[in-house]
């Protein structure tokens, strides 16, 4: 049990404590409904393109917008600024020896630049990469290397609503055929801690050593996207009997052993920017290891700078204290419960990195092909000034007839980035999507009035399909009057 666990108020009430306290502060901006009307217009009802002026709560990701500690911010001031040889990437390296328990370390300057290097270095032109689910980035890096992905999740890992503690978990029976036919093209299985676009959802330490298992019996590489380890293994411990008195050092420790290679972006694992990949195998290191000054940097800052290399190597240490670690989840699993009490579909059970809403299921009347996720963002914003992000169908891509991809969920992620948002504005969420939930007959879909081909729902422009924009702030006047 971990120091938030153990307090019990005397009222019965079961909310998040918060074990740390605020000492930087930074102004907030909520705009009057006219004008977040204007705005999401302005942003092609994207909330990517919105600007942080138009916006009251930013919950679009957890990448880059962690609070950083005062630890962090005190080591970013010993920095060593030269340019090869870096005092400052020895101190990283020994911090990710201690958290993640590997020797051979390559800097890069985010997660996407690390999947650039390995999958250039080990995906080629037919190639079948398995994992537990894809990432946006990950799934275009694998394709543009000539690749393939196949998803290997458990048939009730997309449910909404399930008791599943382990819904990353991928399915050993399905790899094990998979490979079986079709080992000869698999140059690595790749799983990914708390699956992102599945609502955060973990997988087990038991489920991780019968994938190593295969990966072993078949001669294949394991790889481990490690941004969001510190959550999974927080799960790992409240969820699997076996580590309930494990502490999240010894469970980081445990899961990455079983990996080949382990990468990560730091603005998720460690409250800071950046990113490495790592291994123990000096021939796998030096097959990647080529790529990095081509594309980041020397090799001992690899893109980043060297204050973000010494905030990473405390953050990375802070990833091993629950009460770190811990917060987010406890904020998330308590906006989910509220939700919940108002019946408002929401992905079960509470996973990391953010609440997740069911699109489909809060605007059933919207077609798929008409963007229910992206629609719930655009409305969701308009009522509440909190910009929250897509993860559905404009998240997809469309195939070689131009038709789109349907996703396998529509979800609205409402992201909780570590130690940044108060109990207050997570009820401010509550209360204004549940408002919306009451109206959502008003809002309609959208389409695309410009697309990019590649990663659409960064730069995408879409439109309504009627005023339902303009209803439904009709309504917001009627029933708030001149509140904000």
């Amino acid at each position: 049990m971990n120091e938030i666990q153990k307090i019990r108020f005397f009222s019965g009430e079961n909310i998040p404590l918060e074990m740390h306290k605020v000492r930087v502060v930074q102004k907030l901006h909520l705009p009057p409904v006219e004008e977040r009307l204007q705005a999401i217009r302005r942003a092609g009802f994207n909330t990517f393109l919105l600007n942080t002026r138009e916006v009251y709560l930013d919950m679009l990701t957890d990448s880059g917008t962690n609070a950083m500690s005062d630890a962090q911010m005190g080591a970013m001031m010993q920095a060593d600024d030269a340019y090869a040889g870096s005092q400052s990437f020895e101190r990283m390296s020994t911090a990710i020896g201690e958290v993640f328990g590997k020797r051979y370390i390559l800097p890069v300057h985010q997660g996407r630049a690390a999947e650039n290097i390995i999958f250039q270095s080990f995906v080629k032109t037919g190639d079948i990469v398995p994992m537990n689910y894809h990432f946006t980035t990950t799934l275009a890096h694998i394709q543009i290397n000539g690749g393939k992905v196949v998803e290997l999740l458990a048939d009730d890992a997309l449910k909404i609503k399930s008791d599943n503690p382990f819904k990353g978990n991928m399915d050993i029976a399905k790899l094990r055929a998979m490979l079986e036919k079709q080992g000869a093209s698999v140059p690595l299985i790749r799983m990914e801690a708390s699956t992102n676009l599945i609502g955060g959802q973990p997988f087990s330490m038991a489920n991780l050593r019968e994938v190593r298992k295969i990966a072993d019996e078949f001669g294949i590489l394991l790889v481990l996207d490690a941004s969001l380890i510190g959550e999974n293994a927080y799960f790992i411990k409240q969820r699997e009997e076996e580590f309930k008195k494990a502490s999240i050092s010894d469970i980081l420790l445990g899961m990455c052993a079983l990996a080949d290679i382990v990468y990560f972006s730091s603005r998720k694992v460690s409250s800071s920017r950046g990113g490495a990949i790592c291994t123990n195998r000096p021939e796998l290191f030096e097959k990647m290891k080529v790529l990095v000054p081509l594309y980041e940097g020397f090799l001992t800052y690899g893109g980043m700078s060297v204050r973000e290399i010494e905030a990473m190597a405390v953050g990375l240490r802070e990833t091993t204290d629950e009460t770190v670690i811990g917060q987010s989840p406890s904020f998330i699993r308590y906006l989910v419960e509220r939700l919940e009490a108002h019946q408002i579909p929401v992905v079960t059970p509470a996973g990391g990195l953010g609440c997740h809403v069911d699109a489909m299921g809060f605007l059933p009347h919207i077609r798929q092909q008409e963007y229910p996720a992206g629609a719930l963002a655009a409305a969701f914003y308009l009522v509440s000034g909190v910009r929250g992000m897509e993860r559905g169908t404009v998240s997809s891509i469309r195939d070689e007839h131009g038709n789109d991809i349907l996703s396998d969920a529509e979800l609205l992620r409402l992201a909780f980035p570590r130690r940044v948002f108060t109990l207050s504005q997570v009820k401010y969420v509550e209360d204004r999507l549940h408002w919306l939930y009451t109206k959502r007959d008003l809002v309609g879909g959208l389409r695309f009035v410009e697309e990019p081909t590649v990663l659409r729902f960064f730069m995408g422009r879409l439109e309504a399909v009627s005023d339902w924009p303009e209803r439904l702030m009709e309504a917001f006047r009627a029933d708030f009057g001149d509140s904000l």
